[in-house]
């Protein structure tokens, strides 16, 4: 929508001023499909046409000032919700099933699902989402909220990165593991028929003693409120807990895989 907005700003403050489609991309070094993409909010319009667009159609620094609502979001909208939530949690409890949870990923991993991310993202989303992610992970100093990671095994072994980077996630692991706050636990790939395999989900307790829970798909992300799957999602937690190892047993298998790369 701000891509749509500032396109159609650009276009009418062009045609106000009587400067073709043509004469703005020459100027701007653009095709003209290029500049009626932007226009039409397609693509989003670049800091170099809103400053050839401002200049040439006498706008005073109107078009330029959109430059700022065009930054890339640090997070992806259906995770929005969640992220606020989180942020104001006293206890969060996670489980993922394929990758090492947010909270817990190094730069170089995190940049890594970024990069590869499909269909792909252009560099400045990549850097406004890492650095979103990298942020997210100061609430890991808040020492008066409580962590508890449960971790299925087949995320420690997928190679994201190459085996070095894997390496150093895993011993990152090993070190955030011991914060007082911070419980990593594994979920061993060789438990069978559990919980755990229907997928990764998150459990937020708020500051009035409730809970919420955040389910994350490819393309979908939802926040739950109400009792009913907050019931349902707690009821697989525990069991999951359960089947998992214990703290010191999760760090020997972590261990032990990183020495595997």
């Amino acid at each position: 929508m701000a891509w749509r907005l500032c396109g159609n700003q650009v276009k009418l403050w062009r045609m106000e001023a009587g400067v073709s489609r043509e004469q703005l991309g020459a100027e701007a070094g653009y095709e003209l499909e290029t500049v009626k993409a932007m226009e039409q909010g397609r693509r989003r319009p670049t800091l170099r046409l809103l400053d050839i667009a401002d200049e040439m159609c006498g706008a005073r620094g109107k078009l330029r000032a959109a430059a700022g609502f065009l930054e890339p979001e640090r997070f992806a909208r259906r995770v929005r919700e969640f992220v606020v939530a989180e942020a104001s949690a006293i206890a969060i409890h996670s489980y993922q099933t394929l990758l090492i949870p947010g909270l817990l990923q190094t730069e170089e991993y995190a940049r890594q699902l970024m990069t590869r991310h499909c269909p792909p993202m252009d560099d400045e989303a990549v850097e406004q989402q890492l650095a979103g992610r990298l942020a997210r992970q100061g609430l890991l100093k808040k020492h008066d909220v409580m962590f508890t990671f449960v971790i299925y095994e087949a995320a420690l072994r997928t190679g994201i990165g190459g085996p070095q980077a894997m390496k150093r996630q895993l011993h990152h692991l090993l070190a955030v593991g011991q914060q007082r706050n911070v419980i990593i636990q594994v979920l061993p790939a060789d438990r069978g028929m559990n919980p755990g395999l229907y997928g990764p989900f998150v459990l937020l307790e708020t500051p009035e003693f409730d809970y919420c829970a955040f389910e994350e798909g490819q393309n979908t992300g939802v926040l739950y409120a109400g009792s009913e799957q907050i019931s349902l999602l707690m009821k697989r937690h525990a069991v999951i807990r359960m089947e998992a190892l214990n703290a010191e047993e999760s760090a020997e298998l972590i261990a032990k895989a990183a020495e595997q790369l």
